[in-house]
């Protein structure tokens, strides 16, 4: 393998220690090397940042390890060196030859040899945002699926009020929720109360079957069952809103390339938003249109041998 780089280092990164190894030599001769280990707390990360700006590094490469690369990635970012993520699949070395120190030395000869291809890693304010959408995901998913123990719920106890209002969670399904949780009784005046307003005319229609959907046979159990679930969409509804907040207040610095996306047909504020949080502003990172679909997921991968065309990974 031909040597691209004089002076440059592999990380194997673990939770507690990372071990480092500074390849050093003239291109197509046999570097010298230096293996050093390093805690992986902040004042040990600090060391290893150190050590490698004294070492002159020139690139330094580890591989993307669980979430433990993430602090190593923190710190080091900051060097006055090329830091490259590469994806473990992609430089994992031969088995039976495998301690710390042998894949500090393979990730750092691959990385000499220009074998080594960079990950994605956006800018800091793009990482941010991309938790904050992926935790907004994570909220709708654990709401939708409180919804969904209220409606198993109200089957086993007989209220069959999902069949008469289709969303049990608006403004009259949460009203009816909580009298059938404080055991109030619920007629038809009651009814007729809840329906009163303007834009309810369908319901109005329909008072003498949603009064028969509850004449079920609801136990304490279900109630202090239901309460709880219902206390805790309220719980993450509201958790839900502040988190909208806070991704708005960090979409603003995006604001042309928002409204850019919403060309696109299909796509609207928070696609939009979701996009930039995973691909960032900065189309550099991606060659060609080709590199970006692949990244994404949108390219069927190719794997044949002996003419068979077997799954692609």
């Amino acid at each position: 393998m031909d040597d691209l780089l004089e002076i440059c280092c592999g990380l194997d990164v673990h939770e507690k220690v990372v071990v480092a190894c500074v390849l050093n030599g003239e291109l197509n001769k046999k570097p010298s090397k230096e293996i050093k280990s390093f805690e992986t707390n902040t004042e040990g990360l600090l060391n290893l940042l150190d050590w490698l700006e004294e070492k002159k590094c020139s690139h330094v490469v580890m591989e993307s390890t669980g979430v433990y690369w993430k602090p190593v990635w923190n710190i080091l970012e900051t060097g006055n060196f090329e830091l490259i993520l590469a994806n473990a699949r992609q430089i994992k070395s031969l088995p039976g030859r495998k301690t710390d120190i042998k894949d500090a030395e393979w990730i750092a000869q691959l990385l000499r040899s220009g074998l080594v291809n960079k990950s994605f890693v956006p800018e800091e304010p793009i990482r941010d945002l991309r938790d904050l959408t992926r935790y907004r995901k994570k909220l709708i998913n654990n709401i939708s699926a409180e919804k969904n123990r209220i409606h198993k719920i109200l089957q086993d106890c007989n209220i069959k009020i999902t069949s008469q209002i289709t969303d049990i969670f608006g403004q009259t399904g949460r009203e009816i929720l909580r009298c059938v949780i404080e055991g109030k009784n619920i007629d038809k005046v009651e009814l007729e109360k809840m329906l009163s307003s303007r834009g309810k005319w369908r319901l109005q229609k329909k008072v003498d079957e949603i009064e028969k959907s509850l004449r079920g046979k609801i136990r304490e159990h279900h109630r202090r069952m239901i309460k709880c679930h219902y206390e805790h969409i309220l719980f993450l509804e509201g958790q839900l809103k502040e988190l909208e907040e806070k991704i708005d207040e960090q979409l603003k610095p995006y604001v042309r390339e928002i409204e850019l996306l919403k060309t696109v047909p299909g796509i609207n504020d928070n696609a939009a938003g979701v996009i930039i949080a995973e691909i960032g502003v900065n189309m550099d990172q991606f060659p060609t249109d080709k590199h970006l679909s692949s990244w994404s997921g949108l390219s069927p991968g190719n794997n044949e041998s002996a003419g068979k065309k077997k799954e692609a990974q």
